[in-house]
């Protein structure tokens, strides 16, 4: 299991988000993702050069997140609605 490092934007995002029922989803997901950080339904994010981007979706939601299986950790970089994530 990978330690989960939420990132500035995505801890930002979490505490302004009114709906208590999607912040516990978007956690659960996270957890899976901490577990098996490359589901099926998961996909790479293209236009990140530094880094292999992948996003997960939970609902109308996406979480963008890094991999660093040298450091065994998963780094959530960003959470928002699809419209404004991408």
């Amino acid at each position: 299991m990978l330690s989960i490092i939420y990132e500035k934007q995505a801890s930002k995002f979490l505490k302004k988000l009114a709906v208590h029922d999607d912040v516990k989803r978007i956690f659960g997901e996270v957890e899976a993702l901490a577990v098996n950080p490359f589901p099926k339904e998961a996909a790479r994010v293209e236009g990140y050069r530094d880094a292999k981007v992948f996003r997960a979706r939970v609902g109308q939601y996406r979480i963008l997140y890094v991999v660093d299986y040298e450091k065994a950790k998963l780094y959530v970089m960003a959470i928002d609605k699809r419209e404004r994530v991408y």
